[in-house]
């Protein structure tokens, strides 16, 4: 009968597993790579880089369509960023947002530790905040959609009138 031991040192040849940090560093390089081509093919259409290692974007990044971030370790996003879709920031670290961040459609951070928004910030459609640690909102925070506070501190602690009236910039519901 053979044993698995005679079968790993079959001709002095013995298997040896990848190192895990090798794998996480070409997953990183493989990332990287596909928002490189992303840019040079004229940032078009979507970015889906969810459940990846990414940490950083390039400054000035440009995303047509949408950019989905969900269940990523990115702790900050480049300053002058645009997104002409959705961003999708659900169960990040991220705790604070450029001031200078631009998104058409709708701004997913439910489950962050985000704690506030950035003065003049612009969201064409939802604006989806639950469960997060959000105490204040700026005055001139514009939505274009719903704005969603769910288990937030401010949901305990204002009316739907209220936070209306700190925030007329809301053109939808206020959700609480």
């Amino acid at each position: 009968m053979i044993k698995l031991v005679d079968l790993l040192l079959e001709n002095n040849k013995i298997l040896i597993p990848r190192r895990i940090e090798a794998r996480k560093e070409q997953l990183l390089q493989q990332t990287q790579q596909k928002i490189q081509q992303y840019i040079e093919q004229g940032s078009k259409g979507n970015l889906y880089l969810s459940y990846t290692l990414i940490e950083t974007l390039p400054n000035d990044l440009k995303v047509g369509g949408y950019l989905d971030l969900r269940n990523t370790p990115i702790e900050t996003l480049p300053n002058d960023l645009k997104v002409g879709g959705y961003l999708d920031l659900r169960n990040t670290p991220i705790e604070t947002l450029p001031n200078d961040l631009k998104v058409g459609g709708y701004l997913y951070l439910s489950y962050t530790p985000i704690e506030t928004l950035p003065n003049d910030l612009k969201v064409g459609g939802n604006l989806y905040l639950s469960y997060t640690p959000i105490e204040t909102l700026p005055n001139d925070l514009k939505v274009g959609g719903n704005l969603y506070l769910r288990n937030t501190p401010m949901s305990k602690k204002y009316t739907k009138i209220q936070i209306k009236q700190m925030c007329p910039g809301v053109n939808g519901e206020i959700y609480l």
